[in-house]
C-alpha cells in the first residue's frame, strides 16, 4: 500500500531566517520543526560548531527531523513551552512558526480539516491527551460556547454549542470532521465570502485541545531567559489571538511604561527592542494562499544594565 506524501510549503522562509541574523557558530531554536523548512535553511548557514535545537509535539515531525541525521540538530518531542528548560542566555535566536503544517491539515486522519472527512481529533500529538470528540462527549454547553466564542471569535458560539450538545444528548454527536462541519453550517448562516462556516469553530477546537495560547505565553516568557544579549526573537502567527499576544508581549518588554509625571521616576530596565513586523509578499500569497494571514514580528534581546555592569 502506497504512502501519501503530504507536501508543506514553509511560510516566509527567507524572511524569517534573515530576521534571525544567523551566526555560523551559534545555537538557535526552532520551536515548531514541522517538516523542517526553516530548520534546513538555518542549518545551511551553521558551521560544524553551530547547533539547532528543535521542538515538536507531532511524532511525524520528530521522525522527519531524525531522518535528516544531522549531528548539529537536536530534536525534542515536546511542545515549545519546554523552551524554559534550556539554560539562561544559551541561544542566539528563537524562531516560532505558529502555523499548523500542511501535512497535518491535509491528512484526513489527523482530523484538522473540514475539507476531507476524518476522525474529529485535532491533537498535535496524537499519542497523548483527549481528542476533540472525546472532549465534546463530556463538556458542558457553557464551556463549549466559551471556547468557540473566545478562541474562535465566533458570534454564533451559543447556537453552535447548543446544537452540539443537543446532538450528543440524542446519541448523535458527530465523530468525523465533515459531520461536525455540517452541524456547524446548520447554525452559521452567514460567513465571509470564501470562508467555510466551520472555520472559526474548528480553529477554536484546535487551539483549546492543544492548549496553544497557554503554551505560546509560556514560550514567549521563556524566550527572555534563554536568549543571549543581541539574540533575536522571530514569531510568525496566523490569527488575531496569537498575533495580539505576540504584539503585546513585545510591546510590554520594549516600551517605557513608567509614569514620567512621578518625581524621580526611573526608566525600567527593558529586555527587548522591537524590530518591526512583516507580512508575506504578494508573490508568496499567490503561490501559497495559506500564507495570506501570516504576520511576522521580530525583537532583539538587550543586555540589562546589571548584566553589562
Amino acid at each position: 500500500m502506497a504512502t501519501t506524501e503530504w507536501v508543506h510549503t514553509t511560510v516566509m522562509l527567507k524572511e524569517a531566517v534573515e530576521a534571525l541574523d544567523v551566526q555560523a557558530e551559534a545555537t538557535y531554536v526552532d520551536t515548531t520543526f514541522g517538516r523542517g523548512g526553516h530548520a534546513k535553511r538555518i542549518l545551511a548557514q551553521l558551521s560544524a560548531q553551530g547547533q539547532l535545537i528543535a521542538f515538536d509535539k507531532d511524532p511525524q515531525a520528530v521522525a522527519s527531523a531524525q531522518a535528516l541525521n544531522d549531528p548539529r540538530l537536536q530534536i525534542r518531542h515536546q511542545g515549545f513551552a519546554a523552551l524554559s528548560q534550556l539554560p539562561p542566555a544559551s541561544v542566539r535566536g528563537v524562531l516560532m512558526d505558529l502555523g499548523v503544517s500542511s501535512p497535518q491539515i491535509d491528512n484526513p486522519e489527523r482530523g484538522f480539516s473540514f475539507r476531507n472527512d476524518g476522525p474529529l481529533d485535532m491533537r498535535m500529538d496524537s499519542s497523548r491527551g483527549q481528542s476533540v470528540h472525546e472532549w465534546l462527549a463530556e463538556a458542558k454547553t457553557e464551556q463549549i460556547a466559551q471556547v468557540i466564542r473566545e478562541l474562535g471569535e465566533e458570534r454564533f458560539a451559543n447556537g453552535i454549542a447548543k446544537a452540539i450538545t443537543a446532538k450528543r444528548d440524542a446519541g448523535q454527536l458527530p465523530d468525523t470532521t465533515l459531520g461536525m462541519a455540517s452541524l456547524v453550517a446548520e447554525v452559521v448562516k452567514t460567513r465571509e465570502p470564501g470562508q467555510n462556516p466551520a472555520t472559526r469553530t474548528f480553529q477554536a477546537f484546535r487551539i483549546f485541545i492543544n492548549g496553544e495560547l497557554d503554551e505560546l505565553q509560556q514560550a514567549l516568557d521563556a524566550s527572555l531567559q534563554v536568549l543571549e544579549p543581541g539574540g533575536r526573537l522571530v514569531v510568525i502567527s496566523f490569527h488575531s489571538l496569537e498575533d495580539r499576544m505576540v504584539k503585546q508581549f513585545i510591546a510590554k518588554h520594549s516600551r517605557e511604561v513608567y509614569d514620567r509625571r512621578t518625581p524621580f521616576a526611573v526608566a525600567p530596565d527593558l529586555p527587548l527592542r522591537a524590530l518591526g513586523r512583516q507580512r508575506p509578499t504578494d508573490e508568496e500569497i499567490k503561490a501559497n494562499p495559506r500564507s495570506r494571514s501570516a504576520i511576522m514580528r521580530v525583537a532583539e534581546r538587550l543586555p540589562l544594565a546589571q548584566e553589562g555592569a
